[in-house]
């Protein structure tokens, strides 16, 4: 067994119910003033390469039923530093030239490191079987981009921030599952909104799992690693490119 799907098999604990108030962790990134500003550049794949995106697990939590959830706006009821994510797809068939017409589904957690659709077990412990936030469901337009309105995610244990990605095509055929991985470090967005306790980021980077060791994308996201822009004031803004045989 490749070391990879060893650690992918690895169970992710949730953090507790999101009504229960977080201790917050107290470090350094505290300090960090809400409103810095922060480009975050990632290195994604747009850089002449035309291979097909890494594909990777769509974990315990994928959406049940993505064609109910068509929607760019995928806040619902969530509060959060605002984010918007823009996903461009290629088709490695036609030399890297956008993808119209892929339908492309996302979902990541919420500001506590909660997803829609599952809890009340030991996977997660906070109930939201009977909510849909931060799901959603995109066409790509001539340009091969879908837009989503959102919320920056949060962490929890055992994973770095991510965003889950599923593209088919027109006809509903599965192309590629895979996942969005964020720039870390000093000044990086991860590290300012998770210090913005007024946005109620309560945990901080204590505790934190990076990418290095994160048991998704420990092994590389050469082509997995987003571009990010913005400040916790003005909100982020994600760029990604995923690359699928179309």
């Amino acid at each position: 067994m490749e070391r990879k799907e060893f650690l992918r098999g690895l169970g992710l604990v949730g953090l507790g119910s999101l009504v229960i108030p977080i201790i917050k962790a107290c470090n350094s990134d505290d300090a960090i003033s809400s409103t810095e500003t922060t480009t975050s550049t990632g290195s994604t794949n747009n850089s002449g390469s035309c291979t097909v995106t890494s594909t990777e697990t769509a974990g315990p939590f994928p959406t049940k039923i993505p064609s109910s959830l068509v929607t760019t706006n995928i806040v619902s009821d969530r509060t959060g530093v605002g984010f918007t994510i823009n996903v461009t797809i290629k088709n490695t068939n036609a030399s890297c030239a956008a993808l119209a017409g892929a339908i492309v589904d996302i979902w990541h957690c919420d500001k506590g490191g909660y997803y829609s659709e599952y809890g009340g077990t030991g996977m997660q412990s906070a109930d939201f079987t009977a909510v849909h936030f931060l799901r959603g469901r995109q066409t790509t337009n001539a340009n091969g981009i879908v837009s989503f309105k959102s919320i920056f995610p949060g962490w929890y244990s055992g994973r770095a921030t991510h965003i889950h990605v599923h593209v088919y095509n027109a006809s509903g055929t599965s192309l590629l599952v895979t996942q969005i991985a964020f720039p870390e470090g000093s000044g990086s967005a991860v590290v300012l909104v998770n210090a913005s306790t007024a946005n109620g980021y309560s945990k901080g980077m204590t505790g934190y799992t990076y990418n290095a060791s994160d048991n998704v994308f420990s092994d590389g996201v050469a082509n997995e690693l987003s571009t990010i822009t913005g400040s916790v004031a003005e909100g982020f803004v994600l760029e990604h490119t995923i690359n699928v045989a179309g």
